[in-house]
């Protein structure tokens, strides 16, 4: 094994290798155009932490968020396999298919396969399959040629690394043996290599005495500093974080310092207060980091998406401005797009640094790279990459949704998005728009809402909405939605008005912003 900053990096296995170059000629083939049937087989599993994602109400219909890539069946070669835990609703898939840009809606119905495992247990879906040799077997009836065939998964570990051999396919995604250079330690090593800005801080720390020590290293570092924040390497959504107060007045001598830090470990400030009784356990087994927690008065979170593909080229995607809530303002709830003009050029460069690091250590994969943005002292705009995510995440649905109803894309250079005819597009976006009034609306009585309040998109005008994970109304009251319009402001407004229907079409009243995926004060 190759150590590589304080990281080892296995070698990929031969039959990694092989799928590596099965996807890389799939991908030529595809970008070139030249005849051929591809299938898609999508796993959309959540393969994370089982106690991070009981935190997160109606996470089984997270796996309806991948609906997006029916997008690919606008390419009459293309085959898509959509295989999930639970049945999805034939309403919900009529919804999809019926807004796909130039295929007909029949077409695409018949180069599509849905199949479920009817196991709503909360594990990974990747897991039950695998527990399943016919379900198995059926994948493999619906894949037309193995050669030119790919797993797309939600996020890639060794359960899909394993799932993609069994059926003799290739895996688009990252090496399971590359996954420490997305934790949180490793994001931090990885941003160091690259010459990318981050906040100060200590990497790789497992115990309360690291903790302490890399406290106290920070104060040291920035004596002025009033916070600093701790997290877990591997969580995500902001549910392994909790904000560490310095006490005050700050003793002027070291044993004080040591005593008064240790003091107050136990007042750390959980953004997920359930994560509170296993956080210590989780940080002997998997590390973590000691951050200082970049405070200003007008903070922003923006975030930028890419895509490193088979043939090495890395690619941008897409750039939002992140909307955190939760105890402290660290759990992901919602997104703008594009990032605001003031530093969307800034982190599309350190994106790109980071991206070639990446790469030139043999990641293949979407990814995603959170950053903070403030204003600076002296004017302009100051930025710090936080955090590498080698997954799709919340910001990576909308950005579908916007490919799969406009047929546009990003300007590279520019950042923005133009749709098929030109036309520049703006969307606000959250997983979160939840009412507890919202409960019991079944698929079929949502989009009736839909339909008589006219709330859909319009292809006129590229303009409107377009909503996932309908499937989690009826039982968590909760549903996704990409707010597109042609300026911010205007998606802004498309959200309010949504939330005004759906509210009056169920009797609800008015509902704290936190619970409604709200919008922030951002000019």
């Amino acid at each position: 094994m190759a150590r590589t900053e304080g990281l080892v990096v296995a070698p990929p296995s031969s039959k990694l290798r092989d799928s590596q170059q099965r996807l890389s000629s799939i991908w030529q083939a595809i970008k070139s155009g030249r005849p051929g049937i591809f299938t898609s087989v999508v796993i959309p599993s959540l393969s994370l932490d089982a106690d991070e994602l009981t935190k997160i109400a109606g996470v089984p219909f997270y796996e309806e968020r991948l609906l997006f890539l029916l997008i690919r069946l606008r390419d009459p070669r293309a085959r898509v396999v959509y295989v999930t835990s639970q049945p999805i609703h034939p309403e919900i898939i009529d919804y999809y298919l019926h807004h796909l840009v130039g295929v007909s809606a029949l077409r695409a119905r018949h180069h599509a396969t849905f199949l479920c495992v009817h196991d709503a247990s909360p594990r990974p879906l990747t897991e039950k399959i695998l527990e399943r040799p016919r379900v198995i077997e059926r994948i493999r009836q619906s894949v037309a040629d193995p050669a030119a065939a790919y797993l797309t998964c939600y996020n890639s570990t060794h359960r899909e690394r394993e799932l993609a051999e069994v059926l003799g396919i290739a895996l688009n995604g990252v090496d399971p043996e590359l996954l420490g250079l997305g934790t949180k330690s490793g994001s931090r090593r990885v941003f160091a290599s690259a010459g990318v800005d981050r906040p100060a801080g200590r990497e790789g720390v497992r115990t309360a005495e690291d903790v302490v020590d890399g406290l106290l290293e920070l104060k040291r570092e920035r004596p002025g500093l009033g916070s600093a924040v701790v997290k877990l390497d591997e969580s995500f959504a902001g549910t392994g974080n909790a904000v560490f107060r310095y006490p005050e007045p700050w003793p002027e001598d070291e044993p004080g310092r040591r005593s008064a830090t240790s003091a107050a470990l136990p007042r750390l400030e959980w953004n997920v207060p359930a994560a509170a009784h296993s956080f210590w356990d989780k940080l002997s087994a998997s590390g973590g980091v000691v951050e200082e927690l970049i405070e200003a008065g007008d903070l922003r979170s923006p975030s930028v998406q890419m895509r490193i593909d088979p043939g090495g080229e890395v690619e941008l995607v897409s750039t939002h401005d992140q909307v955190l809530g939760g105890a402290s303002a660290q759990t992901f709830i919602g997104c703008r797009f594009p990032a605001d003009a003031g530093y969307r050029d800034a982190i599309q460069r350190a994106a790109l640094a980071v991206g070639r690091e990446l790469r030139d250590r043999g990641v293949i994969s979407r990814l995603g790279i959170d950053f903070v943005a403030w204003e600076a002292p002296t004017g302009g705009w100051r930025t710090a990459a936080i955090e590498i995510n080698l997954r799709m995440g919340g910001t990576t649905a909308p950005f579908l949704a916007l490919q799969f109803l406009t047929g546009g894309d990003l300007d590279r250079e520019t950042g923005r998005f133009l749709s098929a005819t030109g036309r520049e597009k703006f969307y606000y976006a959250t997983d979160r728009l939840a009412s507890p009034a919202y409960r019991g609306l079944l698929p079929e009585d949502f989009v009736d809402i839909l339909e008589t309040n006219r709330l859909g998109f319009r292809p006129a005008t590229e303009t409107g909405v377009l909503f996932h994970m309908i499937g989690a109304l009826s039982e968590h009251g909760k549903v996704g939605v990409t707010c597109i319009g042609d300026s911010r402001q205007d998606a802004d407004d498309r959200y309010r008005r949504t939330t005004e229907v759906l509210d009056r079409e169920t009797g609800e009243g008015a509902t704290e912003q936190r619970q409604r995926g709200g919008l922030p004060q951002m000019e």
